[in-house]
């Protein structure tokens, strides 16, 4: 049976979470006005996004390969450093939009 995180299944009653690998880590650093990247297509899965630097304006996260269709997450406008942990699964893509000035590192696999 799967499990709603990640690659797990159930067995014998216990949550056992597959072999997935290590976590991937990028930072995007983007300046000026708003900036998408495509952080994998295909599905996978979003460990983290971790603000370096406080933003000036909010963090969009996508579970597709362009900027639209189903939101994952939104980091409001000058949100504080630190980690912000999801541990979704997405389908489509991992797409990221930055409206402005940002510094981050993107946590998935």
């Amino acid at each position: 049976m799967s499990g709603i995180l990640e690659d797990t299944i159930i067995e014998s009653g216990r949550l056992v979470t597959a072999d997935g690998g290590s976590f991937k880590n990028i930072t995007a650093t983007t300046s000026g006005s708003a900036s998408l990247s495509l952080v994998k297509s295909g599905s996978g899965f979003l460990h983290a996004i971790i603000v370096n630097t406080t933003t000036a304006g909010a963090i969009t996260i996508y579970d597709n390969t362009a900027p639209s269709g189903t939101t994952i997450g939104l980091l409001k406008a000058s949100v504080v450093e630190g980690s912000y942990v999801y541990n979704v699964k997405f389908v489509t893509g991992l797409s990221v939009v930055t409206a402005s000035n940002s510094n981050i590192t993107i946590s998935y696999r």
